[in-house]
C-alpha cells in the first residue's frame, strides 16, 4: 500500500475558505489605507504649529466620573474604540478554531507555531538590545504584534497580488497574535484588580452568552449590555478591550437549519467596516502623533528601548516567523506547496514586522510613569513598521511577476459561473459546459470565416 503523502503547508485553500478571506481582506485593505492616512495626519498635526490644537483636542476629557469613565479623547480612543477592533479580532479567532485554519490540530500548528515565534524572538531580540544597554526592559511586548490593515495596505500600495494561500497565512499569523496581544494585555499590564467589578463584568458575559444561546436578537439588546460589560471591565482595572475580545469568541459561528450566514458572520459583515474604517483609523490618529524631528529619530537608533523595538520588528519578527514556519514544515514533515518558495514565506515573515496598531497600544501601556520615553518607543513602532514595510515591499516586488501569475490563475473563471475555474477542474460537468462554450466559440469563428470568404468573393466577381 502507498505512504499516504504529506500534509502540504500554504496549499490551496477550499472554496469557502478563500471567499472569506478575499472579503476579509478586501474591508481590511480599505481599513489599512484608512490607517496610513491617520497616521500621516498625525504626525504632520505634531510637527507643525497645530501641535497645541492637536494637544489640546487629545486630552479634553469628558464623561461620568461616577463610573470611572471621565477619560481623555486619547484614553477614548484607546480603550474603547480599540474595543470595536479586538471584538472583530475575537470573532476571526473563534471563526478559526470552528471553521478555518486552526480547526484541525495538524493544519493549525504550523501558523500557530510560526505565529508564537513570531512573539517570542522579537520579545527576546528587544531583551538582548534592552539589557545590554542598561534600558528598561518593560517594553518587551511592544514588538511581538502584527498589524494585518497596515500590511494589506502595503500590498495595496506595492501592487502585489500576493495569493490567497500566502494571505490566508498573513491573516491567521495576525488573528493568533492579536489573541496573545490581549492575553500579554490582561496579565502583564493589569496592576490593581477591583474583584467587585470584575465580578460584575463576568456575570454581563454570562448573560450575553445566554442571550445568545437562547437565540435572542436585537441590537437593542446586545449594544447596551455590551457597553454595561465593557465599562464593568474598564472600572474593575483589566484593560477594557479584554471584554471585546470575550464577547467575540462567545458568538456562534455554525450555520443552523434554516440559515444562510452564522450569527458571528452576519455581525463581523456589520461591524468590520466600523472597525476597520472608524475605530482604527481614530485610535491611530491620537496615538500615532510623535515628534519627529532629526533629533528624535537619532534617538530612536541609540536610546536601547527604542533600539529594541525596531529590531524586534525588523529583525526580529522575521527571523520568528521565517523560522518557526520552517521548524514547523520540517518537524511535522509538511510539505511546501510546489508552485510557493521560502522566498515567498520571508518575504510574509518580514511583512509580519508591520506591528502598528497594537504595538502603539502596547507601548502605551509599557511606560505609564514614562510619557518620554512612551512617545519615544511610539517613535521606534513607526520606525520599525516603516522599515518592514520597506524591505517586504524588496522581497514581494522580486517575486511579483510569479505572484500575478498565481492570483490570475486562482480567479480564472471562463465558464463564468463565479466559481474560479481551478475548483471545477474535477468536474464532469465543468468539462462540458467548457466544452459548450467552446464550441459556440468555433461555431461564431467558422460563421464569420463564412461571411469574410462570401464577401471576398463578391468583390472579385464584381465590375473592374
Amino acid at each position: 500500500m502507498a505512504a499516504p503523502s504529506n500534509r502540504k503547508f500554504l496549499g490551496r485553500l477550499s472554496l469557502p475558505e478563500r471567499n472569506y478571506v478575499a472579503e476579509a481582506l478586501r474591508t481590511e485593505t480599505v481599513g489599512g489605507v484608512l490607517l496610513l492616512v491617520a497616521a500621516i495626519a498625525a504626525l504632520l498635526f505634531v510637527n507643525t504649529p497645530l501641535s497645541d490644537v492637536y494637544n489640546d483636542v487629545k486630552s479634553f476629557s469628558f464623561g461620568p466620573s461616577s463610573l470611572h469613565l471621565h477619560l481623555s479623547v486619547g484614553a477614548w480612543a484607546q480603550d474603547g474604540l480599540l474595543t470595536i477592533f479586538f471584538f472583530v479580532a475575537g470573532i476571526e479567532l473563534k471563526r478559526e478554531l470552528v471553521a478555518g485554519e486552526l480547526r484541525d490540530p495538524k493544519a493549525a500548528a504550523l501558523p500557530v507555531i510560526a505565529a508564537v515565534c513570531g512573539m517570542v524572538v522579537p520579545a527576546l531580540v528587544y531583551t538582548a538590545v534592552s539589557f545590554s544597554g542598561g534600558g528598561s526592559l518593560g517594553g518587551w511586548a511592544v514588538p511581538t504584534a502584527t498589524d494585518i490593515a497596515f500590511a494589506l495596505a502595503v500590498l495595496a500600495v506595492i501592487g502585489s497580488s500576493l495569493p490567497a494561500a500566502l494571505r490566508a497565512f498573513l491573516l491567521t499569523l495576525a488573528v493568533v497574535d492579536d489573541l496573545f496581544a490581549i492575553l500579554i494585555i490582561a496579565v502583564f499590564f493589569t496592576t490593581n484588580i477591583n474583584l467587585v467589578a470584575l465580578a460584575l463584568s463576568f456575570v454581563g458575559l454570562a448573560l450575553f452568552w445566554v442571550l445568545h444561546r437562547k437565540g435572542v436578537h436585537g441590537w437593542y439588546i446586545y449594544v447596551p449590555l455590551a457597553m454595561v460589560i465593557w465599562g464593568l471591565m474598564h472600572a474593575s482595572g483589566v484593560h477594557a478591550t479584554v471584554a471585546g475580545v470575550a464577547m467575540g469568541l462567545m458568538l456562534r459561528c455554525t450555520v443552523r437549519e434554516g440559515e444562510q450566514h452564522s450569527p458571528a458572520e452576519h455581525i463581523e459583515h456589520l461591524v468590520r467596516p466600523l472597525s476597520a474604517g472608524l475605530a482604527v483609523p481614530l485610535f491611530a490618529l491620537f496615538a500615532a502623533g510623535v515628534s519627529i524631528s532629526g533629533g528624535a529619530v537619532a534617538d530612536v537608533f541609540t536610546k536601547p528601548e527604542t533600539l529594541g523595538v525596531v529590531l524586534g520588528l525588523l529583525v526580529g519578527k522575521t527571523i520568528g516567523v521565517f523560522g518557526g514556519s520552517w521548524l514547523a514544515a520540517r518537524f511535522t514533515k509538511a510539505e511546501l506547496n510546489d508552485e510557493l518558495a521560502w522566498a515567498d514565506v520571508l518575504a510574509v515573515a518580514s511583512l509580519a514586522g508591520i506591528g502598528f496598531t497594537v504595538s502603539l497600544l502596547i507601548g502605551e501601556l509599557a511606560f505609564p510613569d514614562d510619557p518620554l520615553l512612551a512617545d519615544e518607543v511610539k517613535a521606534a513602532v513607526l520606525i520599525g513598521s516603516v522599515l518592514a514595510a520597506v524591505c517586504a515591499g524588496v522581497l514581494l516586488k522580486l517575486r511579483n511577476n510569479k505572484y500575478k501569475k498565481l492570483y490570475e490563475e486562482e480567479e480564472r473563471d471562463d465558464d463564468q459561473d463565479g466559481i474560479p475555474d481551478i475548483y471545477e477542474l474535477d468536474k464532469p460537468e465543468y468539462h462540458l459546459r467548457m466544452a459548450a462554450i467552446y464550441e459556440k466559440k468555433a461555431a461564431e469563428h467558422r460563421r464569420l470565416a463564412e461571411v469574410t470568404a462570401s464577401q471576398t468573393t463578391s468583390e472579385s466577381d464584381g465590375p473592374a
